[in-house]
């Protein structure tokens, strides 16, 4: 299976800047779908309300799926990847 991998930004309440991948499937490739992933996301970490836009969550690339995101990306059809400030 191939994921897309979108690299997305966003400024936290505390001014700090979040940063985090959201991987789907590569078919999927509806960012307002895409983006409610990562306002529940957002919204699991105390972020409700922090700006998410195309400007901030943006493609960045294909690859083939790891095996440990394949169990949630079938589940929930995407996995968070954190990277900083998370």
């Amino acid at each position: 299976m191939k994921v897309a991998v979108w690299d997305t930004y966003v400024m936290k309440k505390d001014g700090s800047r979040m940063h985090f991948d959201i991987i789907v499937p590569e078919e999927n490739k509806n960012i307002d779908i895409i983006q409610s992933y990562g306002r529940d996301y957002l919204k699991n970490k105390g972020q409700v309300g922090q700006s998410l836009t195309s400007k901030h969550c943006t493609f960045c690339h294909i690859e083939t799926i790891q095996t440990e995101w394949e169990s949630e990306i079938l589940k929930k059809g995407y996995i968070i990847i954190e990277m900083e400030n998370c």
